[in-house]
Parts: structure tokens; sequence; C-alpha cells
């Protein structure tokens, strides 16, 4: 009775304390995440008053880790991914590098060896997803393309931590450090995990994916939700325990690949819905874990050690994308949006410093040092979100270089001189090329029509170029691109972007060219589909309402005409 009454104590005050922190924050313009942290503080072993059961904490942290990468794997988009890898890959890859030799340079300082220094680099190196995506969401910039590359980048940073937590204990047992006598060879070690994981990896994929969804397909016929939901946890935490006993593989990986082979089936949509609430409430619980291992004396007895680690994290990190970025030749507004989404450090951090930890690798000061970073930097990530445009208004203000940056001429940004003259008047103008663009320029191009695409997918671009499309590159408010476009000779606006933040500007633009050019918008809306309609004469069609009417035509064509002695129906006016 008294682990049971240890195990409720643990659950109600973190989850309690979490729940009053979490609203104070969020009413604070913060993070809920911060109010989790602070939680986990309150309630753990360095602060007074009531202390939470630590070890039932960690195993309860466990299951949400397992949980938190199973939702990882199940929003994992490899399509997503691919549409922005050529900023994405080598971008978070190099940016990683740099934070993680910031960080090693910071430990070798302080006299830590290359085991601690490598870990302490890796786990400023990261972001938070979990952070990214609330900000990203509450700012409406999720489904756009900055956001998509943002969201891409961090998926990269995802996918090289799960390969680091991987290769972590082999390195750390070939090191002596994980409570083995002497050193064993590296590449023997490696070559052994490499063995497993990959063994784990080939069943996953090849049995996994036939099984899991088999599986899933039977508990739905049985009409049960709660069994359902049961299936999609047991699978979850089931796979990463048998991943680590019987292939070695950590349970973060486990979980992960479990979440990604759902993802491919039929039922990942119900399963990512059906399983957030457990999901959400075990990551609540691991963020209080993590906060319960927080010594707050850090703060006071290393606060310059502090401050250099925060330095890292939102001056370095932000520092190496901003370049990156523009060296990629993307335009300064998105350099600086990516640069906020990366000042933070989260979730991966929090896993890989306990790891160090418990191999030996890493000292309990480093985790402190990295649950300082997490803390100051997560609380202040909504000011740098915040500060993007007058940064950006300041910069091309008063810097020659920011100035130079933004006005430099992308050859994509323009059509080339050698564009046939029927692209350039009495065209349609396409501003989005996703799943309904690549529709509407299949038909069009069927039909002779001529179209000149606008997208904001630079590498998208490139190949329709290469396809010979005519097509520009940038965002369709700017009159720049329209101009490009040659929206002024234009018949036809077609707006087939899911992304509704700036249709009204590029509305608005394309009429101040060519007042009486034809608008056509695609809407998931319908208030917003109505405002459209009425306020800027433009015929926008309803995802929704076209559904139902094609679907209904269909019924109608194959019920037929209502026999004769059936009863004259009522028609809806």
């Amino acid at each position: 009775m008294p682990h049971a009454a240890s195990l409720i104590n643990t659950i109600a005050a973190g989850l309690g304390l979490a729940l009053i922190l979490g609203f104070v924050a969020v009413r604070a313009r913060l993070p809920a995440l911060v109010g989790y942290l602070l939680a986990g503080v309150i309630i753990g072993p360095f602060t007074p008053g009531f202390v939470a059961d630590a070890s039932i904490a960690a195993q309860l942290a466990e299951i949400g880790v397992m949980l938190l990468m199973f939702g990882v794997g199940l929003h994992f988009s490899l399509d997503d991914l691919l549409a922005v890898r050529k900023i994405a890959v080598p971008g978070a890859l190099v940016q990683m590098a740099v934070a993680t030799l910031l960080g090693g340079i910071l430990a070798h300082w302080w006299g830590w060896d290359l085991g601690a220094a490598l870990v302490f680099g890796l786990a400023l190196s990261v972001a938070s997803t979990v952070v990214l995506l609330r900000a990203l969401e509450n700012l409406g910039l999720l489904d756009t393309y900055v956001g998509r590359i943002a969201v891409g980048w961090l998926v990269v940073e995802d996918l090289a931590m799960v390969l680091v937590l991987v290769m972590l204990p082999p390195l750390a047992e070939a090191m002596g450090r994980a409570g083995v006598g002497g050193g064993q060879n590296v590449w023997q070690t490696l070559g052994v995990t490499f063995l497993q994981v990959g063994g784990f990896v080939a069943l996953m994929l090849v049995v996994g994916r036939r099984v899991l969804p088999w599986l899933l397909w039977q508990v739905t016929r049985t009409g049960s939700r709660e069994l359902f939901t049961l299936c999609v946890v047991a699978a979850a935490v089931s796979i990463a325990f048998a991943s680590a006993a019987l292939f070695g593989v950590s349970f973060a990986l486990g979980a992960f690949f479990a979440g990604m082979v759902l993802r491919e089936s039929e039922f990942s949509h119900r399963a990512a819905q059906e399983s957030l609430p457990l999901r959400d409430a075990f990551a609540v619980l691991f963020f209080v874990s993590v906060g319960m291992l927080f010594d707050p004396m850090v703060i006071i007895d290393r606060p310059l050690q502090v401050l250099a680690v925060v330095l890292v994290i939102v001056v370095g990190k932000s520092v190496a994308a901003l370049c990156l970025v523009l060296l990629f030749r993307y335009p300064l507004g998105t350099a600086l949006t990516i640069c906020a989404s990366l000042a933070q450090i989260g979730e991966f951090s929090f896993i890989l410093a306990g790891l160090g930890v418990a191999l030996n690798l890493l000292p309990m000061e480093g985790r402190n040092l990295v649950l300082a970073g997490a803390l100051i930097s997560i609380a202040t990530n909504p000011l740098w979100f915040a500060l993007i445009a007058p940064l950006q208004r300041w910069l091309l203000k008063h810097s020659a270089l920011a100035r130079g940056f933004e006005s430099r001429i992308d050859p994509l940004a323009e059509l080339p001189m050698t564009t046939d003259a029927r692209y350039l008047s009495r065209q349609v103008v396409l501003v989005g090329y996703g799943r309904v663009g690549r529709r509407i320029a299949a038909m069009l191009d069927a039909s002779d029509v001529p179209f000149v695409v606008a997208d904001q997918n630079r590498e998208l671009v490139e190949t329709l170029r290469g396809k010979g499309v005519a097509a520009v590159w940038g965002d369709a408010a700017d009159p720049a691109v329209m101009i490009q476009a040659h929206i002024a000779r234009a018949r036809v606006l077609a707006i087939a972007t899911p992304a509704a933040i700036n249709v009204r500007q590029m509305i608005e633009t394309a009429r101040m060219l060519n007042p009486s050019i034809e608008v056509v918008v695609r809407s998931h809306d319908e208030a917003q589909a109505q405002l459209l309609s009425h306020e800027v004469s433009a015929t926008v069609f309803l995802g929704e309402h076209e559904l139902a009417q094609a679907m209904a035509r269909d019924v109608l064509r194959r019920a037929g005409p209502a026999p004769a002695s059936a009863p004259a129906s009522v028609s809806a006016h």
C-alpha cells in the first residue's frame, strides 16, 4: 500500500501542480512547458516542502519518452521533409555541428573530458519540436512554407538525435564508462550496435508495417473505441520494450519506429487523435520528472556558466541558422523566423542529458546547466518571435548588409527572358503548387491554357523550371512577385494555397495591378469564404461544400429517379 500511495501522490502532485503553473504560464504568454518544468522543480528534492518519489517519477518519465517519440513518429512525414530537403537537411546538420562545437568548447574550458563535452554540446544543439509546433500554431505560421521549413529542420534534428541515442551507449561502453572494466574496440562495438538496429528496422519495415495495420483493422471491426486506443498505446509501449529487450535498442527508437510504421497506414489519423490525451498526460509527467532533476542553486552558484549556455542556445545557434538560410538565398524575414524557432532546447536535450549522466559521460553539473538553459530559453522564446518584425525593419534601415541580402535578385524570383510570350498575357496566375494546385495545373495544361505558378517553395520552383513550367519564387502577397508573374495582363488569379493568412493581401495587390482580373480562391473556413466572397468579390471554393456536392451528384446518379408512388419531397429554400 505505501508504494501505491507513493505512486498516487506523485501523479496527483505532478499533474495538479503542472495544471496550475501551466495555466499561469499560458496567461503570462509563456509556453505551458515552462509551468510543467517549474512544477517538477517545486516537488523535487532540491526545494523545501513536499518531495515526490523520484524513482516512480523516473519510470513515469520513461513511459512519457515512449509516447513522445511515438507521437513524433506518427507525425513524421517523409514527403514534407523531401519538400524542404535542400535547406532543412544541410541547414540542420551544419547548425547542429556549430552548436555542438560551441558547447564542447565551453565544456573543455571548464575542464570536462571529451565524452562530457560531446554530450553537452549535442544537448545544446537540438531544439524542442513541442515548443516550436505550439509557437507556429499560435502565430498562424504552421501551414506556411516558412513553417514547413522550420518543422522540416527540426525533423532532421530529431532524426539525428535518434541516431545519437542509439550510438551513445556502445560508445560509452567502448570508453569504459558504462560499468565495464576496460574499453572495447569502438568499431566492433558500433558494428554490433548497427547490426542490432538494422535488424530491428528491417523487422519493423517488413513485418511491422503489415502486422500492425492488420491488427488495428481487426480491433476496428469490433467497433470499440476503448480497444482501439488500448491497441495503439499497447503497440507503442510493447514495441519500445521489445526493441530494448531483443535488439538492445533504446525505448525512444522503438517507439519512434512504431509511430512511423503506423503513420503509413490508413489508421494513422485516428491513432494520433485517440492516443493524444494519454500522450499529453504522460508528456506532462515527463517534463515534471525532468524538472525534479533540476537544482535551482546552479543559477546562483554558477551564473556565468548558465549565461554562457543560454548564449550558445539563443545566440550561437540562431546566428549559425541565420547565415545558413541567407546563404541559401532566402529572404531576411524567413531567416529570422528560423532563428527564433531554434532559439530553445527541449525534450531531446533532457533525454540525452539524462542518458549521458546514466552512462557516466556527463557530470550532474552538466545536466543542471542543460536544464537551466532549457528553462530560460523556452521562457524567452515568445519574445524572439515578437521581435522578428521590428528587428527586420531595424536591420533594413540601419544595416547595408541586410539591405543587400534583401534586395539581391534571385534568378528564381523572376521569369527568364526566354519565357514564351503566351505566358505573359491572358494567362492564369496560379498561387500554390500543392495537392490542389498541382491538379489545377494539370487540367490547365491538358486544356492548353497558359499559366504561371507562384510558390514560396524555392526547390519546387527550381524543379518546375527544369520541366519547362513558367514559375516564380516568392510570396504572392508581395507586389514584386505579382509583377514578375505578369499579373497586370493575366485573365485569372487562382489561389490554391491552404494558408489563408495573406489571401486578402494577394487579392488586393492583384486588383491594384489589374482591376479587371477574375479571382478564384480555395478555402477551408466557411466564415472566411463568405467574407472573401462579399468583400473582395472573389469566387470561393469551400472544400467540404464541393465534396458534398460531388458526392450528392454521384449518389443521385446511382439512385436514379424516385419511384412514381413515392411522396413528393419538400424543396429546401
